[in-house]
């Protein structure tokens, strides 16, 4: 009779046991799954952030204009000046 009581709560601690064990493996695909699609979110705006980069040229016009107003008030305050 102790054997089979013993054997039954083998039996049933085994089947929680790997219950449990099978919950946290899905837990962890989930997570898993979660992980790889987070992954590649972040990657598709890392490239969307790279892809909107300053060009040189478009640097060097507005540079340009910058210092074309600043040429300007330059050549507005020297006037005020020789007054």
């Amino acid at each position: 009779m102790e054997q089979e009581i013993f054997n039954w709560a083998v039996a049933v601690s085994g089947c929680l046991g790997g219950w449990v064990l099978k919950t946290i493996w899905d837990s962890l695909k989930d997570l898993q799954a979660t992980d790889i699609k987070l992954s590649e979110r972040v990657n598709e705006i890392d490239v969307l952030v790279a892809g909107r980069y300053v060009t040189r040229d478009e640097m060097n016009r507005s540079i340009d204009k910058i210092f074309a107003k600043l040429d300007q008030i330059s050549g507005q305050l020297s006037e005020k000046a020789d007054r």
